[in-house]
């Protein structure tokens, strides 16, 4: 009886391995009258999405700006000589996306790089590490409002 139930259990496993491995899927059967190309739209819907820029929110951004960024960049984002850039004018910011700003914010930038002309370092995420990615793209947002 054991070696019944136990041959029993495995073919069940292979079998529904084997349904996984074939596309099989929890959510329901497709129709078979979609052809090959129209299965492969939700995949190409999610590549969309991610390569969508994120946004976030300027009023929260202002706030998180205020206490971490305008500390040399000023509380209008006009720069501080010598400290911070002026981000109201500023091609570096008007010519990059959302998720390339966020990628730089999350590094900083070192005084030994060439692009650094105030030869003060800009620490990662402005110097406070518990600024998360929503935070980032919140401050983002608030600096896109600044633009003129």
């Amino acid at each position: 009886m054991t070696k019944t139930l136990y041959l029993i259990f495995t073919l069940f496993l292979i079998s529904a391995f084997g349904l996984t491995a074939c596309g099989g899927s929890s959510t329901g059967s497709q129709s078979s009258s979609q052809d090959s190309g129209s299965q492969a739209q939700p995949a190409e819907e999610e590549v969309a999405e991610e390569e969508a820029d994120p946004s976030g929110d300027p009023e929260v951004g202002k706030e998180l700006f205020s206490g971490t960024c305008s500390a040399c960049h000023g509380p209008e984002g006009k720069g501080i000589e010598n400290l911070g850039k002026n981000m109201t004018t500023s091609e570096f910011i008007t010519g990059k996306t959302d998720t390339e700003l966020l990628a730089f914010v999350k590094v900083g930038r070192d005084p030994s790089d060439p692009l650094n002309t105030t030869g003060v370092a800009m620490p990662p995420k402005g110097g406070n590490p518990a600024l998360d990615d929503e935070d980032l793209l919140n401050i983002i947002a608030f600096i896109r409002t600044l633009q003129k």
